[in-house]
C-alpha cells in the first residue's frame, strides 16, 4: 500500500511538472485575443515574419470567431508572402475571400493575391532572354492579372483600384512581350508555324500592347517563309494600316523587294 501511494505521488508530481514545463514553453498561454493580435502586429511592424505568423495562427486557433481572428486571417497572408511562403499567402488570401466575401477589407485580399503573384512574375521577365523561352511559365503573371481585374471590377472605388489598374497595364505589356520573345525564339529556329501562332496569340489577346508591332512583323515574316501568301499579305496590310511609321516599313517599302525581305531574320 505504501509503495502504491508513493508511486501515485511520483506520477502526480511528474504530471504537474510536465504541465508546468509545457506552460513555460508557450509564452502565449493565457493571452487574450487582443494581446495575441497586438503582439502579432508588433512582430509584423518589426518584420519578424515567423513570429507574426505563429501568433496569428495561435489567435485563429484559440479565438476563431472573434473580430481579431478575422483580421488575423488577412494579415497572416501578408506575413506568409513576406516570409517567402508564396503559396501559403495566396491560400490564406483565398480563404479570407471565401469566408468573408462581404468584409470591409475583402478588397485588400484581392489586391494582396494579385501582389503576391505580381511579385512572383518578376522572375519570369527578369530572365526573359534565357536560351529556351518556350519553357517559361507565365501562370503567375496571368493569375496576378486576373486578381487585379477582379478587384477593379468588384470594387472600382477601392483605394487599391488605381494601383491595380496600373499593374494590369504593366502585366498586359509584359505578357505580350513574352509572347513576342517566344515567337522570335521560334523564328530563329525556323519553327515558322509556332512563331506565327505565338505572334497571332499576342495580337488577338493584347491588341493595345506596344509589342504588337513586332508581333505583326513576325507574322508577316513567318507566313512568307511558309509560302502562305494570303496570310502574309493580310498581315502586311495590318502592319501598314496600324504602324505606318514602323521601323520595319520606314525607308524599306520603296525598294524593289518587299520590305519583309529586307530584314535580317536575326533582328
Amino acid at each position: 500500500m505504501k509503495r502504491s501511494v508513493l508511486a501515485l505521488l511520483a506520477l502526480a508530481t511528474a504530471l504537474l511538472g510536465g504541465c508546468k514545463s509545457a506552460g513555460e514553453a508557450d509564452e502565449t498561454a493565457g493571452w487574450s485575443a487582443q494581446k495575441l493580435y497586438g503582439e502579432a502586429k508588433d512582430s509584423m511592424a518589426n518584420k519578424v515574419w515567423d513570429k507574426c505568423i505563429r501568433y496569428m495562427e495561435k489567435l485563429e486557433a484559440r479565438y476563431p470567431y472573434g473580430r481579431f481572428a478575422q483580421q488575423a486571417q488577412l494579415d497572416v497572408a501578408y506575413c506568409y508572402w513576406k516570409d517567402g511562403q508564396r503559396a501559403s499567402g495566396i491560400a490564406a488570401a483565398d480563404r479570407f475571400i471565401k469566408l468573408y466575401p462581404n468584409h470591409p477589407n475583402v478588397d485588400y485580399a484581392y489586391y494582396l493575391r494579385g501582389l503576391i503573384n505580381f511579385n512572383e512574375s518578376q522572375g519570369l521577365f527578369s530572365i526573359i532572354d534565357s536560351p529556351d523561352l518556350s519553357e517559361r511559365d507565365s501562370k503567375g503573371t496571368r493569375e496576378s492579372f486576373e486578381a487585379f481585374k477582379e478587384l477593379v471590377l468588384r470594387f472600382p472605388e477601392s483605394k487599391y483600384a488605381d494601383d491595380a489598374r496600373a499593374r494590369m497595364r504593366y502585366l498586359v505589356n509584359s505578357l505580350a512581350q513574352y509572347e513576342v520573345h517566344v515567337a522570335r525564339y521560334y523564328m530563329k529556329r525556323t519553327a515558322y508555324v509556332a512563331a506565327a501562332n505565338r505572334a497571332q496569340y499576342a495580337v488577338v489577346n493584347y491588341p493595345q500592347a506596344p509589342a504588337i508591332e513586332e508581333a505583326v512583323f513576325i507574322m508577316v515574316k513567318a507566313y512568307d517563309a511558309l509560302g502562305m501568301a494570303d496570310l502574309r499579305d493580310a498581315a502586311d496590310r495590318v502592319m501598314r494600316k496600324n504602324f505606318p511609321e514602323s521601323k520595319y516599313l520606314t525607308g524599306k517599302a520603296t525598294r524593289s523587294a518587299p520590305w519583309w525581305k529586307l530584314w535580317d531574320p536575326d533582328w
